[in-house]
């Protein structure tokens, strides 16, 4: 039985890319990348420069949010024709929060065969070093860059128990820290910048702490992807005692603070709480 080719014709391979570090490229994504009769290329200087230092030659096309909508079409016209493309973002994996969908989901519609060569990609780089629970995560992109519906993004996500992720850009980084912690308060978090460069840096904490670490900074640099823990499991409520532990608490003949007390200590309710059902029965 012949072996099945690594890039057969008319197929779409999703191409995962190094973050910054060339090194991290893998051995199959070279082989996919020399094999492809196209690249299709979120930034073509990049995915050139990355290939040249390879020693990778092949033809390349640019293919990014702004052209997206006419070049996917006409990728799927090549991809008909019997040309294998290679997809590739300007880093990571293409399609997690770069461009990709739609000529992804126009080939799934048309029955082209679409394989990943996985690799590189921030999110999972990042929650491997961050420090942060990663048995449960969601991830969200970029935030608004508008306040108001930054604000009802993370409000409506203040009391999912997964982790928390995000991508962000250096600029607004800041000012998406302090929404996230009037929304979430002060809970633990952690930020990855620059991830795998030679200035990469991973800041774990609590969202306060992280904006003190680089509010003195004249500008913060390099692409950011941040974390903040979920909402903590809130403890159930006790039961509210017993009227016969009511009755035995008013008719012990303590005063009623000290009768509170023995009570909440009984119950499981605050003093306070104690109190208040003690003075309704009154």
């Amino acid at each position: 039985m012949a072996p099945k080719p690594s890039f057969p014709p008319g197929a779409l391979a999703v191409v995962a890319l190094p973050l910054g570090n060339p090194a991290d490229i893998t051995l199959r994504a070279l082989q996919v990348l020399a094999e492809a009769d196209l690249v299709a290329a979120e930034d073509t200087r990049t995915a050139g420069r990355l290939l040249a230092r390879h020693g990778v030659r092949a033809p390349l096309l640019s293919y990014h949010d702004w052209n997206e909508d006419q070049r996917a079409p006409a990728l799927i016209g090549r991809l008909e024709q019997g040309q294998r493309i290679a997809l590739v973002s300007e880093a990571g994996t293409p399609g997690i929060s770069d461009p990709g969908y739609d000529v992804v989901r126009l080939a799934r519609q048309r029955g082209i065969p679409v394989f990943p060569v996985p690799g590189p990609c921030a999110v999972t780089a990042f929650l491997s070093v961050s420090g942060l629970p990663t048995d449960a995560f969601s991830f969200f992109g970029f935030p608004p860059s508008r306040p108001p519906r930054r604000r009802e993004l993370f409000h409506s996500l203040s009391d999912r128990r997964e982790t928390l992720v995000f991508y962000e850009s250096p600029r607004r980084v800041l000012a998406a820290l302090a929404a996230a912690e009037e929304s979430f308060g002060d809970r633990e978090a952690a930020l990855g910048r620059e991830l795998t460069k030679p200035h990469e840096e991973v800041l774990f904490g609590t969202l306060s702490s992280l904006q003190e670490a680089l509010a003195p900074r004249a500008r913060v640099l390099g692409e950011v992807c941040w974390g903040v823990r979920g909402a903590q499991a809130v403890p159930p409520r006790p039961d509210e005692p017993s009227a016969a532990a009511l009755q035995e608490a008013a008719g012990s003949g303590l005063p009623p603070r000290e009768a509170a007390r023995v009570l909440a200590k009984r119950s499981g309710l605050s003093v306070k709480e104690a109190y208040t059902l003690l003075l309704r029965r009154r």
